[in-house]
């Protein structure tokens, strides 16, 4: 069964937009953000072509909203998630007492025990809501879910940051501050 466009051409725009541009000889400028042409150029040099109407069509209908056009829509950027390093300018929030973190849960204890890292991107991402976290866990395996205690996390001096599509971001939580959540039933 062939994959989705507009799937296969987000995985392949978030690897390039997020990790690496310079797979396709693309420089992204201080915010992450490309000049359209050359990123259509550089994919179609690197046997990889999409048009203008595919990427227009990958951007409005991303289910996470991963990518963004400046106003008028000459450049792109991906929202967030990552690994290089990009200034997306984005101011501290106030988030919402209670937010979410979507895993495997075979990674749990670990969790619980040392927290959640950025690991190789900039910031840990967070839902604000159960249904997001669990769609966003079940990519990795059996999912669950982890509570953060937003609220005190803030109390506690720590930043918050919601990126352009709705995703909050922060640097470490520490254990302190998570609980598990809702887990669905295997099964059901």
């Amino acid at each position: 069964m062939a994959q989705d466009p507009i799937v296969a051409t987000s995985k392949l725009l978030s690897y390039v937009l997020r990790h690496r541009p310079d797979s396709i000889g693309l420089a992204l400028d201080a915010h992450g953000w490309a000049e359209v042409g050359e990123l259509l150029a550089g994919l179609e040099q690197h046997g990889q072509p999409v048009d203008r109407a595919l990427l227009e069509r990958t951007v409005a209908n991303n289910d996470k909203q991963r990518f963004a056009f400046n106003e008028d829509r000459t450049r792109i950027r991906a929202s967030q998630g990552h690994s290089i390093p990009v200034d997306l300018a984005l101011r501290e929030a106030d988030p919402p007492a209670v937010l979410y973190h979507g895993t495997a849960s075979r990674f749990l204890k670990s969790i619980l025990a040392s927290g959640l890292r950025a690991g190789g991107r900039h910031h840990v991402h967070l839902s604000a809501d159960v249904r997001t976290a669990l769609q966003v866990g079940a990519r990795h395996g059996f999912p669950a879910v982890l509570a953060v205690d937003a609220k005190r996390m803030r109390e506690d001096g720590i930043a918050f940051y919601r990126s352009d599509n709705g995703v909050w971001l922060t640097g470490e939580v520490k254990p302190k501050y998570l609980s598990q959540a809702a887990a669905p039933i295997q099964g059901a």
